[in-house]
């Protein structure tokens, strides 16, 4: 029986890191996840969200008005963006999602506020995600009182007293109760798709190029569109039972609201999953093996869970990780996704999100057709 030998340990390590360095994807991926999660977990995930989108749909051009108005904005979790002019076109933003709270001062506002009347304000919020408004309602409390401080002087210093000299009222559209559930559950339908569909993909195609399978295929008299088909088409319906189970569960376990069409969602999900399969062959393109394709797989992933919105409240990232996770198919899925269950939105609003994900489809194919042909010379 041997010793152990110092040199021959050594020596082992020295091939082990020579192998590493010949392997440049898997050294680059040893050095770049840490360097991604340290990026994003530091400057761009925000619990807190502030300067969220507001609409102002005023009825009273007065002095109160405006500084009821103001005083949100120096609260930090208000930006006016838009001045709105109807309540067609109030109920059209938060539709769409161009702004996350719309505040309407009614008519007689100022009126009523001296007389003691307490008017209302009323402030409707886009609660499909829970998370990105609660601060920001939690911060219109004591609104009133505090906004109106130095103004209630005089004849209308009786009106600084308790309670408010008006009543803040708070709608919360398409998640009135603010159900956690109904935010995350319809969100696991991307991330499920996104991480199964990337990786079974990646791993199917690079597993029969290390068999020596793929090659054999392709000296068939069976076309490449024929191949590359028909190695799409079962992960498309495994993509379609993974979506029924969770949309089923969606519906009786969590008692998520489905208020839009399901055949529409069900078009959305397979321009989704097309985006994803597309994604996962050019990985095996670049992918040397299995381990490769499985690192890729989470490069993409991780960025994906992280600045799509899932996780955290989209328009709570700075402007660069919103830049970035606008790139991202997942980040617009979602709000097709809870557009549909949530808002009952139809084709004309889901339109805005549609076509990021074609133009990602589209230059990923380029990029997979080049490399594919590239792996073929």
């Amino acid at each position: 029986m041997s010793t152990f030998s110092l040199s021959r340990w050594i020596g082992i390590i020295v091939k082990e890191f020579i192998q590493l360095k010949r392997d440049r994807l898997t050294f680059g991926m040893i050095v770049g996840i840490p360097v991604m999660q340290l990026l994003l977990f530091g400057f761009a995930i925000n619990s807190d969200p502030r300067h969220l989108p507001t609409a102002v749909l005023s009825a009273d051009n007065s002095a109160y008005s405006r500084t009821l108005v103001t005083a949100m904005q120096n609260s930090g979790y208000f930006k006016v963006v838009r001045q709105a002019g109807s309540e067609a076109e109030v109920e059209e933003l938060l539709t769409h999602g161009a702004v996350q709270f719309v505040v309407t001062i009614p008519e007689n506002f100022s009126r009523k506020l001296v007389r003691g009347e307490r008017p209302v304000l009323l402030i409707e919020a886009d609660a499909t995600d829970p998370s990105a408004t609660s601060n920001a309602v939690a911060a219109l409390a004591n609104l009133g009182s505090q906004a109106l401080a130095r103004d209630l002087h005089g004849p209308l210093a009786r009106l600084a007293q308790p309670p408010q000299p008006l009543e803040v009222r708070i709608h919360r559209r398409y998640n009135p109760e603010g159900v956690t559930q109904w935010n995350i559950v319809p969100g696991l339908l991307g991330v499920i798709l996104t991480m199964t569909m990337v990786l079974m993909t990646g791993l199917a195609m690079t597993r029969e190029r290390e068999r020596g399978t793929f090659e054999n295929l392709l000296a068939t008299p069976a076309l490449p569109i024929e191949v590359m088909t028909g190695k799409i088409v079962p992960y498309i319906m495994i993509g379609l039972i993974q979506v029924t189970l969770i949309l089923l569960a969606a519906r009786f376990v969590f008692h998520v609201p489905m208020v839009g069409s399901i055949v529409l969602l069900y078009a959305v999900v397979l321009l989704f999953i097309a985006a994803n399969l597309t994604l996962g062959m050019t990985f095996s393109s670049i992918a040397r093996n299995q381990l490769q394709a499985m690192q890729m797989t989470f490069f993409f992933f991780l960025p994906s869970m992280l600045l799509s919105g899932f996780m955290f409240p989209f328009r709570g990232m700075p402007d660069w990780a919103q830049a970035i996770g606008n790139i991202l198919p997942l980040t617009h899925f979602l709000v097709l996704v809870r557009g549909i269950l949530l808002k009952g939105n139809g084709i004309a609003e889901l339109w805005p999100q549609v076509w990021p994900i074609l133009l990602f489809m589209a230059v990923v194919i380029l990029i997979g057709l080049k490399l594919y042909r590239r792996t073929l010379d």
